[in-house]
């Protein structure tokens, strides 16, 4: 099976889990917020392949500094913007891509991850489940916003967030904020040249896909060494 085909199967198994197991009154909120954002418009606004992306500076589950441009240097990079390790569809996702670290390294690709969780609950994450590419503290989604990806999480939604324990003020330092589940593949001059953004955050771009996009985007490179 496919890396695509397990992971859709995961997330799908994951929703159908959910739609027996969620409590009605909070799936009946949720759907209210995920409609809510869907009208916002945040899509259209985010960036897209075309654009080139802002630089950033963020730290690691370590505390180092990762920027952008320098990871640029060494090729195209796969941006990854996640809720949190709370998130069991991104942590999916995230397994998927860890479980294609080698060929991604092969062929002189990166993947950075990016929540806007605080790097001591981003170290905590790390050591619990470590990931062979860079995961990276957004604080105060100054990243997401950007890149047009935050939003603030629907008010009806945040007493529903603590109840189920992810209060997210206690983790990503004191707002509501959320990225978009997005994901960029950013070629070596810094030129967006995939762009997956979807509202609906139980939907994951093909992994395969931006390992595909990525390797095209780096065969300029290739062929000039």
């Amino acid at each position: 099976m496919s890396q695509h085909a397990a992971l859709t199967q995961e997330l799908d198994a994951l929703r159908a889990h959910y739609a027996v197991h969620m409590p009605a009154d909070i799936a009946a909120a949720m759907t209210r917020a995920d409609t809510a954002l869907a009208a916002s418009g945040i899509v259209n606004r985010a960036l897209k392949a075309g654009h080139y992306a802002p630089d950033f500076a963020a730290p690691d589950a370590n505390g180092t500094p990762v920027r952008l441009s320098r990871a640029l240097r060494d090729g195209a990079v796969i941006l990854s913007f996640y809720r949190g390790d709370w998130c069991p569809y991104c942590n999916l996702e995230l397994r998927a891509y860890a479980a294609l670290a080698d060929e991604m390294r092969d062929a002189g690709i990166q993947l950075i991850a990016i929540s806007p969780q605080e790097s001591d609950k981003t170290v905590q994450a790390a050591n619990a489940d470590p990931y062979p590419f860079a995961v990276l503290s957004d604080s105060g989604s100054k990243i997401a916003r950007n890149f047009g990806v935050a939003f603030d999480l629907h008010e009806e939604l945040r007493p529903l967030y603590a109840r189920l324990g992810h209060a997210l003020p206690d983790m990503n330092g004191g707002d509501w904020i959320l990225p978009i589940p997005a994901t960029y593949v950013i070629a070596p001059n810094g030129e967006i040249v995939l762009a997956f953004i979807d509202t609906d955050y139980r939907r994951r771009l093909d992994p395969a896909d931006a390992m595909a996009a990525a390797i095209r985007a780096n065969t300029p490179r290739r062929k000039a060494a």
